[in-house]
């Protein structure tokens, strides 16, 4: 008898052990019986790493218990969802659209004169009130009120804004809307 039939023979010797090792550690003769099989599959493939004169049982009962550690680790992660149901709520809209909308607001907010881009953003980004905004720019509210109302307007016309189409959801989420409903 040759080493190597030699420790496929102790292999065949361990699967009883083994399959008993593999219930009571996943409580299924299922998931025991693939256990089994893929420690005895790695256990074949990695023969070469079997030190002789060790316990060729201990080193299986190693690769199954791994083996089913890393299942268990794998599975906390996952959701079971054999009709998809949890899959389709699960939608995430591409961002692609918000970024080409953010690089065109900031290209168009470059092209608003100073004392506009300033007001603007004083008030609509930084949230200040139109009083804040007013003293440190040191001028007055109904100043600060126009170069905020020239601003938005020339940035709708830069942005080829039309408000009965740009408000709300845009085409892509009304269409995945519709889908489920």
């Amino acid at each position: 008898m040759t080493v190597e039939s030699s420790l496929k023979q102790q292999m065949l010797d361990a699967i009883p052990r083994l399959r008993a090792f593999a219930i009571s550690l996943s409580g299924s003769l299922d998931r025991a019986d693939d256990l089994v099989q893929g420690t005895l599959l790695k256990g074949l493939s990695n023969l070469d790493k079997f030190h002789p004169g060790t316990s060729m049982q201990a080193w299986l009962f190693t690769i199954l218990r791994n083996d089913f550690l890393t299942q268990v680790r794998r599975s906390r992660r996952e959701i079971e969802d054999p009709k998809g149901s949890w899959a389709e709520k699960m939608a995430v809209m591409p961002d692609q659209g918000a970024r080409l909308d953010l690089t065109d607001m900031l290209s168009a907010l470059g092209k608003l004169p100073f004392d506009q881009r300033e007001a603007l953003l004083l008030v609509s980004a930084e949230g200040l009130s139109y009083e804040e905004a007013a003293r440190i720019c040191g001028t007055n509210i109904g100043t600060i009120k126009s170069r905020i109302n020239r601003a938005r307007n020339r940035l709708a016309d830069l942005l080829n804004f039309d408000a009965n189409d740009d408000l709300g959801p845009d085409r892509l989420v009304k269409a995945a809307l519709l889908m489920h409903t």
